[in-house]
C-alpha cells in the first residue's frame, strides 16, 4: 500500500539476530523483552532470535519508555515469526527478529504523526488535561461529546461552558471530590497521585472451563511469511488505541479484522482512520434481535475476540467469558481493561492518560515548578496492543503445537503501568555515538475513504515481515458484517 520504496532495514526483512548495529539479544542483555516474553508463555530459546539497532535517542523520559516500547514490538515481532514458521511446515526454523528503534517510536507516536489531506488532527480537545485544584492537580479526559457533557454536568456547569470557567471551578474543589463527582456522573476525571505499588500483572492466563481446555481448533494451512494470520478471523470489540492498535497489528498480518460498534456510540474519524488501517468496520446493536442474530452468526466461526469495554460490561449482552465459551470453547478471548481487573477501580471507565495519572506516572514526570507531566507517547496504550496481538499470535501457536482448547487472557493499561514504573532498569546511556532519529523514514503516504492520509509504518520486525498494511482504513462503521 505504501507510495515510496522502503529500504529492507526499516521493512523488516534484513539482518539477523547480532548482525552489526544491534543492540544485543534478548536472551542475553535485554531484560524487558525476556520478561515480556515469559509473561507471554514464549519459548526462552527463541529469544536468542531478537536484536535491535536503529536510533536510540527516541521516546526520551525519565521512566524507561524506549525499553518498554521495543520490547512490546520485539515480543509481537517474534511471536508472528513463530507463528509464520508454525504455518510453514517441516522444521522451518523461527526467523530472526530485528527491530529498528526508529520504527518503534514513531509507531508508538502514530496518532500524533497521522496527516489527513494535509491536516493534523487534534489529539485532546480544550476539556482535557492537567487542571490546577484546591489541594492539587486533576487530569481530565472529555475528547468525545458525552464526556464533555457528562464532565460539565457534574460539576454544575452549563453544556457550552468553555475551558476558562471549567478551569475556575475546578480550581475551588478538592482533587478527589472532582473525581468521585465525575465517576458518579459517568464522566472522567482522575486526581494526579503519587507512584502506585499496586503490582498489577502484566497478563493473565486465565483457566477456562473443562470442555474448552480440550476442544479441538481448526487446523491451519500454509500461509506466506508476511501473513502468519492468514484465515484467523477476529472480532474486534475495542475503542481508542490500545483495542485497536492491537487487532491493526493482527490485520498487518494477514487475519480478518472486523471492527463492531455500537449505533449509539459514535467514535472519533481520526482516530479510526489512525488505528483502522488493514481493518474493516461495521455497527451493530446488540439490543436489536435482528442486529444480534449476525453477531451470532459472525461469533460461531470467529476464532478469536478481542474486547476493550469495562469489566463486566458486556455480561448484560450474553458476551461473558463463561459464556462465550460455552458457545465457542476453543475460543482466543483477549479482554482489556483501564484500571486492572480486581480492586475497587477495576470497574471504571479509563484512558491512557487517566491511567499514568492515577497511578504516579504524571508525578514522576512532572515539571520543575510542580505541574504533571506525561509520558513522551501513549506508551500504555501502545505497548500494551502490541502485547495483545502477540498474545493472539503466541496462542495460535500454543493451540496446534501444545494444547488445544480455549484461550483466555486478561490485560489492563495499569498492568503494563506497573511494569513501566517497577519492573524494568533503566538501561545506561551507550558510550558509541548515537544515530540520529529522522520519523520520515518510517512514515509513507496513501490515498483513504478519508483523504490522502500521512501515517506511521508498522514497526514489526522479523525476516519477511510486512513492510505496510493491505489495505487503508475505511469509512468507519461502513462494512457489510460478513467474513471475507
Amino acid at each position: 500500500m505504501t507510495d515510496r520504496p522502503l529500504p529492507a532495514d526499516i521493512a523488516g526483512t534484513a539482518g539477523t539476530a547480532g548482525t552489526a548495529g544491534a543492540v544485543g539479544s534478548a536472551g542475553a542483555a535485554d531484560g524487558p523483552t525476556a520478561h515480556a516474553w515469559t509473561a507471554l508463555g514464549g519459548p526462552a530459546e527463541l529469544l536468542e532470535r531478537v536484536a535491535f539497532h536503529g536510533p536510540e535517542d527516541v521516546l526520551p523520559s525519565g521512566l524507561p519508555v524506549r525499553q518498554l516500547a521495543r520490547a512490546t514490538v520485539a515480543v509481537c515481532s517474534l511471536a508472528a515469526a513463530e507463528l509464520a514458521a508454525h504455518r510453514a511446515g517441516g522444521p522451518s526454523p523461527v526467523a530472526a527478529v530485528r527491530v529498528n528503534q526508529g520504527a518503534v517510536a514513531t509507531a508508538f507516536i502514530s496518532e500524533r504523526h497521522l496527516a489527513v489531506d494535509g491536516r493534523t488532527p487534534v489529539s485532546f480537545t480544550p476539556h482535557s488535561g492537567f487542571w490546577r485544584t484546591a489541594d492539587g492537580w486533576v487530569r481530565t479526559h472529555a475528547n468525545y461529546p458525552h464526556h464533555r457533557a457528562r464532565l460539565l454536568s457534574a460539576l454544575g456547569l452549563a453544556a457550552d461552558a468553555g475551558p476558562e470557567r471549567l478551569a475556575e471551578v475546578l480550581g475551588t474543589l478538592p482533587a478527589e471530590r472532582v473525581q468521585e463527582r465525575a465517576y458518579e456522573a459517568g464522566a472522567l476525571a482522575v486526581a494526579v497521585a503519587p507512584v502506585s505499588t499496586a503490582g498489577h500483572p502484566l497478563v493473565e492466563h486465565l483457566e477456562v472451563g473443562a470442555t474448552a481446555r480440550s476442544a479441538p481448533v481448526r487446523p491451519l494451512a500454509g500461509a506466506p511469511v508476511d501473513r502468519p494470520a492468514a484465515g484467523i478471523r477476529v472480532l474486534d470489540l475495542t475503542r481508542v488505541i490500545a483495542g485497536p492498535v492491537a487487532t491493526r497489528t493482527l490485520a498487518l498480518l494477514g487475519a480478518d479484522v472486523l471492527r463492531i460498534d455500537s449505533p449509539r456510540l459514535p467514535e472519533a474519524e481520526d482516530a479510526h482512520a489512525d488505528t483502522g488501517f488493514g481493518k474493516r468496520s461495521t455497527r451493530l446493536d446488540l439490543a436489536e434481535p435482528a442486529d444480534r442474530a449476525v453477531f451470532e452468526e459472525l461469533l460461531a466461526t470467529a476464532d478469536v475476540v478481542v474486547s476493550g469495554y469495562r469489566p463486566g460490561a458486556l455480561d448484560a449482552h450474553g458476551l461473558s467469558p463463561d459464556a462465550l465459551f460455552a458457545r465457542r470453547p476453543d475460543l482466543i478471548l483477549v479482554q482489556l481493561c483501564a484500571w486492572g481487573w480486581t480492586g475497587p477501580w477495576a470497574g471504571r471507565r479509563g484512558f491512557d492518560s487517566l491511567v499514568q495519572a492515577g497511578v504516579g506516572i504524571a508525578g514522576h514526570e512532572a515539571a520543575p515548578a510542580g505541574r504533571p507531566g506525561v509520558l513522551p507517547a501513549q506508551a500504555l496504550d501502545h505497548g500494551t496492543g502490541y502485547l495483545i496481538a502477540a498474545a493472539v499470535l503466541r496462542a495460535l501457536t500454543d493451540q496446534r503445537t501444545r494444547r488445544p482448547g480455549g484461550r483466555h487472557l486478561r490485560f489492563s493499561l495499569a498492568g503494563t503501568a506497573d511494569w513501566l514504573l517497577h519492573g524494568i532498569e533503566p538501561e545506561a546511556p551507550r558510550a558509541t555515538p548515537d544515530e540520529p532519529y529522522d520519523p520520515s523514514h518510517w512514515l509513507a503516504e496513501t490515498d483513504s475513504a478519508y483523504g490522502r492520509l500521512r501515517h506511521a509504518l508498522p514497526p514489526i520486525g522479523y525476516d519477511g515481515a510486512p513492510a505496510d498494511w493491505s489495505r487503508p482504513p475505511g469509512r468507519w462503521g461502513t462494512d457489510e458484517p460478513v467474513w471475507l
